[in-house]
């Protein structure tokens, strides 16, 4: 299993000195021929966009639509760098263009790490060369590769999802700084579905929306948050419908990985919203209650506190009356008509004490439903994140 799986696509990882610590740190997804592909992306929606986010949103457009190959390197941002920064990530593009055969606006680049800092290109305008030259098809390539997008992860974030007729595989890094939309996170979906880039994006933002988008682990929104799905054909023709549900599984298993490589975390937590105006209404509420840093603490402690969950309902903007809400751990009821009833605290207890949380609430209002993805505050967070990292 890796992101080379589906037929058309090559791969590389290796370290070029970016980190310290010797670890790998450019990594390349490349169609195995070189020639650009139909292909989406989506990019965060922090204004402070990184220079990397930048130029591949020009060079999607210039190309409408179509990518040959996706150079990334961790260990540093290139965010906040000004001119430079742009420079750097066009240098980038160029030089795995030209290994490629392909032109340089059929490259799109990818950075992650601290923000602030420029880019060390001596060692990338070294390394880019010799990560072209390494690319290959296989599942030791495509491990190489989700190696060398990591940074704070404790290991590889990879799927694989055979659909009707088509096959995708993804790769991703993230593990804090992550909420929606998007998180501090970067991840690389390959598909062998013949689908041109128009109707490939609309695939994309369905899964992306039903995925990424309903993450949040700490209410961050990065600047080099960065999604791209390529789709080299090989399979032929395939129904969008079809590779939307095999796309959107495959984010959500890519989604459900960093939450639970989540800094410091060791229990996720889904809030489930129903009896919403609407769905977006649902979305928010859920949203609302799983950034909670007071809901987050309660879960660290295995606290069924229904009190502090109720309360972010109440404030999340949307449509909201106390005497028709219901709350519920894991099937169990512990709310009902905005008061507290008799339930089986053993049963709720259980539930609490386990790595995996649901939380369901039912606003009484509507049909509208939404579910976001969250994880507990842990002192592991603070110790990773109290000084720069």
């Amino acid at each position: 299993m890796s992101i080379t799986t589906p037929a058309g696509f090559v791969a590389a990882g290796l370290a070029a000195g970016i980190k310290a610590s010797g670890a790998l740190d450019l990594a390349l997804v490349a169609t195995e021929d070189g020639r650009a592909v139909p292909a989406a992306a989506t990019f965060t929606t922090n204004k402070a966009a990184a220079a990397p986010v930048q130029v591949s949103r020009e060079h999607l457009a210039a190309t409408g639509g179509r990518v040959a190959g996706v150079v990334v390197s961790s260990g540093n941002a290139n965010a906040a760098t000004g001119p430079r920064g742009r420079d750097d990530a066009a240098g980038m593009c160029r030089l795995a263009a030209e290994g490629l055969g392909a032109a340089r606006e059929e490259v799109l680049v990818c950075s992650t790490g601290l923000i602030g800092i420029p880019l060390p290109m001596g060692p990338i305008t070294a390394g880019i060369p010799r990560l072209v030259a390494a690319r290959s098809g296989g599942d030791a390539a495509g491990a190489d590769a989700a190696l060398g997008i990591l940074t704070t992860d404790s290991g590889r974030k990879e799927v694989l999802v055979d659909g009707p007729g088509c096959t995708v595989a993804g790769m991703a890094k993230g593990a804090g700084m992550l909420a929606p939309d998007m998180a501090t996170m970067l991840a690389f979906l390959t598909t062998d579905a013949e689908l041109e880039p128009g109707p490939l994006a609309g695939v994309l933002r369905r899964a992306v929306d039903a995925s990424f988008n309903a993450l949040s682990v700490d209410g961050c929104t990065s600047t080099n948050d960065t999604v791209v799905l390529l789709a080299s054909g090989r399979a032929g023709p395939c129904d969008a419908d079809a590779l939307a549900a095999a796309v959107t599984e495959a984010c959500q298993g890519l989604a459900a990985q960093m939450a639970a490589d989540a800094e410091g975390a060791d229990r996720m937590f889904q809030v489930r919203v129903t009896g919403a105006r609407s769905d977006g209404e649902a979305h928010r509420a859920a949203r609302k209650v799983a950034d909670s840093l007071l809901v987050k603490c309660s879960m660290n402690g295995a606290d069924p506190y229904w009190g502090r969950v109720a309360s972010e309902l109440g404030s999340a903007g949307v449509d909201f009356e106390m005497d028709r809400l219901a709350i519920a751990y894991g099937g169990t009821a512990v709310c009902r008509r905005g008061v507290a009833v008799d339930h089986d605290r053993a049963a709720v207890a259980g539930h609490l004490a386990g790595s995996s949380v649901e939380i369901a609430c039912d606003l009484g209002l509507g049909s509208g439903r939404g579910v976001v993805l969250g994880v507990e505050l842990g002192y592991g967070y603070i110790d990773e994140n109290r000084t720069t990292s």
